[in-house]
């Protein structure tokens, strides 16, 4: 006997997906963080090493990075991206539908850390 399985089509952000409270923000702030994971990793950085760049407590990039950042501003966390030696551009254009509510993306510089 086989069963049915529920699939539902999920949206392009798993807080949303879940139905929790200011998804799209922290979704925004989940991928800012996995980019400044990644390149710590990358430069092999301890998180003392991190925390000194950051300007922030060793704790504190260790509570960052297992997902607590909900107490960090994207605004926070983009400063955190210039502390990796990286620039952070923002760009307003066009929505692709017109008429339709615009949206906020984040892509990340994968060319070496």
């Amino acid at each position: 006997m086989t069963r049915k399985q529920k699939v539902e089509v999920s949206s392009d952000n798993i807080f949303a997906d879940l139905g929790l409270p200011d998804a799209g923000p922290h979704f925004l702030k989940a991928q800012i963080v996995s980019e400044i994971y990644r390149l710590a990793a990358a430069r092999k950085l301890t998180q003392v090493q991190v925390a000194k760049r950051l300007d922030i407590s060793q704790p504190e990039v260790s509570r960052m990075f297992k997902g607590h950042f909900r107490e960090y501003s994207i605004e926070r966390l983009m400063e955190f991206l210039t502390g990796f030696d990286r620039d952070v551009e923002i760009i307003v254009r066009p929505h692709k539908k017109s008429g339709k509510a615009g949206r906020i993306t984040f892509k990340g510089g994968r060319e070496a850390a």
